[in-house]
């Protein structure tokens, strides 16, 4: 069981006063200074029990936390350590110890725009320096995608704290086809992160249909104090992605089964990286090493652009709906090259 905040302090002030080799540490010397450390620490005046410092003494010199410190009684009644060079802060770390921190540490980073993990920040920074002098300066090895100046980012911390505490919001949002901002009252359920944007789901307050606005395109938010908060029954955040590609769906939405073909090349990323969760591999060609693969998801314009993405090397089977859509959509881009089309060898070597 993980040692909490107050046991934490316990052991590395019996840590300091078994270290200090100028002083003899009775059972009692050491309660005296759990207290006190604790009072200091946290304010916590109940002080602290004789039982509790021997349970302490017996955790840290068995293995269940890592220290195997070597506490011995002399005179019958003193504590030391064996070893005059011991202390609990200077375990060793093992390489994976030091690989899990270290990706544990990149993983809090990316949470840096949200006001509760603010207070965080400088322990981050702190076990990101040991780390590096772990590593003896080793440059970093993992790197996440990260748009710091993204317009919207600041509404983060704000919107997580409405919802959390169930406000209902009156948002003034525009979208990029509108001239002039729009007014919704809103029951906010979810914020939710695609390809470096946000997104906060919340329910219409007048028939509880289900929106999902980006946070770059929120003019202004306020609390709507005349409309109580309501859940909305039919949207379950745990489940409502289970069937989609990005963050385009409504609750009535359906997911479609899509089949289509990959060649080669194509075939082996795919996969190794599925479309989806509910991707199967229908069929394979031996000869070309072609393979035909399905997925059920529900439409929407991030399932097509995934599609797209990968060019000539995939083609849609079914439905007929998608394929003509990606079609069309291809053909114009070609159209779009065509027009105008520049001298190639004239033209400067991008390669």
């Amino acid at each position: 069981m993980p040692a909490n905040k107050n046991a934490l302090i316990r052991y590395k002030t019996i840590d300091n006063c078994l270290r200090n080799p100028y002083r003899r540490w009775t059972l009692d010397d050491l309660v005296d200074a759990c207290c006190d450390a604790l009072y200091e620490m946290e304010g916590i005046t109940k002080g602290v029990s004789v039982r509790t410092v021997q349970g302490d003494l017996q955790m840290m010199r068995s293995d269940k936390l890592g220290y195997n410190a070597p506490i011995e009684v002399y005179d019958h009644k003193y504590y030391r350590y064996a070893d005059r060079d011991y202390s609990i802060t200077n375990m060793p770390m093992s390489e994976s110890d030091i690989e899990l921190l270290q990706e544990a540490v990149d993983m809090l980073r990316q949470l840096q725009d949200f006001d509760q993990f603010s207070e965080m920040s400088d322990v981050v920074s702190r076990l990101q320096e040991k780390l590096s002098i772990t590593h003896k300066g080793q440059k970093p090895i993992v790197h996440f995608d990260n748009v710091p100046d993204l317009k919207g980012l600041k509404l983060l911390s704000p919107l997580y704290n409405h919802i959390n505490n169930r406000h209902t919001l009156r948002l003034q949002y525009q979208s990029f086809n509108s001239r002039e901002p729009q007014e919704y009252i809103i029951f906010p359920h979810l914020l939710k992160e695609f390809r470096n944007r946000w997104f906060i789901f919340g329910s219409r307050a007048n028939d509880m249909a289900l929106f999902n606005f980006a946070l770059d395109r929120i003019v202004n938010v306020e609390v709507e104090d005349k409309i109580p908060y309501c859940d909305n029954p039919r949207f379950d955040p745990e489940h409502f992605f289970d069937d989609v590609i990005g963050v385009s769906k409504n609750i009535n939405n359906t997911p479609r089964k899509i089949k289509f073909w990959a060649d080669r090349e194509q075939s082996q990323y795919i996969m190794t990286k599925p479309l989806h969760t509910s991707q199967q591999l229908l069929s394979k060609n031996t000869e070309d090493g072609s393979c035909v693969f399905q997925i059920e998801v529900v439409l929407n314009f991030e399932l097509y652009s995934v599609i797209m993405s990968y060019g000539a090397g995939v083609k849609v089977l079914w439905p007929p709906k998608v394929a003509n859509y990606i079609s069309g959509t291809l053909h114009r881009a070609a159209q779009a090259y065509d027009k105008d089309k520049p001298d190639i060898e004239a033209s400067e070597d991008v390669s």
